[in-house]
């Protein structure tokens, strides 16, 4: 296997491998989970497996989930089709920074993505370092956001756009988790910052040390929260992906955000997903 390394924050290719050698190679396994935790998002080409190959490697990382919008393959549960067509409006739910499932209580672990058909130009993936995002902060900035906890919604996301009666039975369904603004990674110890596009609102800003009057919370905190979502589109903290038919990205959610970009003509865009269930952030 070779690696090689993308940018200096962020992101490696591997070629030599076949992924599906790994569903019951234990030390392939191992080795690609070392170097997940290391580069945060791993990319090869030309994995030309089944769907049901798909799903038994993404499995070794854990088990998978259902996207209650987006649905999953009948056939193989936990694998997602994210297909576009020039027929179909584009729905914005891709083309923002974010995390997967961060409006669940366990946010994904990850997710392994394979490309089936793209545009001959445009539709990339970028992928930015969040752990790397919040040690660059500044001091002051980390001293304040120390504690501070954040509502993520997917009422305000995937629901906006249904009617009323759909939107409000998705949040009772999936009622807004609370996460820690800068969560601990499990297996290394790091510090990430952790807002995002499903984030809505600093619950926990409102405190006496930190506002004069109540009216003071509002700008206060939206204007904090704006500032740390912000930091996921610095350039030097990121890797752009360009797609061609059976590449795959493997990334690390707890310590990354991604963006799709919409930026192709009506076409096909093919991607299939399976999401690694998590764990409650702390």
């Amino acid at each position: 296997m070779r690696v090689e390394q993308l940018t200096c924050a962020i992101g490696a290719e591997l070629s030599g491998i076949r992924l599906e050698q790994a569903i019951h190679d234990d030390g392939l396994f191992a080795e690609l989970r070392t170097l997940l935790l290391r580069h945060r998002v791993l990319f090869l080409r030309d994995q030309d497996f089944s769907r049901a190959e798909h799903v038994a490697f993404a499995r070794r990382f854990g088990e998978l989930e259902d996207h209650p919008v987006a649905g999953s393959d009948p056939e193989n549960p936990g694998l997602v089709r994210i297909y576009k067509n020039p027929d179909q409006p584009n729905d914005r739910y891709e083309n923002a920074w974010h995390a997967d499932t961060t409006w669940r209580a366990a946010p994904q672990f990850g997710a392994v993505l394979r490309c089936i058909e793209c545009p001959p130009v445009g539709g990339d993936t970028m992928w930015a370092n969040m752990a790397l995002a919040y040690e660059r902060l500044p001091e002051d900035v980390k001293q304040k956001i120390e504690g501070l906890r954040a509502r993520h919604s997917i009422e305000a996301s995937f629901g906006a756009a249904m009617p009323i009666d759909r939107r409000l039975a998705l949040k009772a369904q999936f009622p807004d988790a609370e996460h820690p603004v800068v969560r601990t990674h499990p297996e290394t110890g790091e510090k990430i910052l952790f807002v995002n596009a499903f984030t809505t609102h600093i619950t926990n800003y409102h405190t006496p040390d930190r506002v004069r009057f109540g009216q003071d919370a509002n700008p206060g905190a939206g204007n904090l929260l704006s500032y740390l979502i912000s930091q996921a589109y610095v350039p030097e903290f990121q890797v752009r992906w360009r797609w061609k038919p059976n590449s795959v990205a493997i990334w690390d959610n707890r310590s990354t955000q991604h963006y799709a970009v919409m930026d192709y003509p009506p076409c096909h865009r093919k991607m299939e997903r399976a999401g690694i269930i998590g764990d409650i952030p702390f």
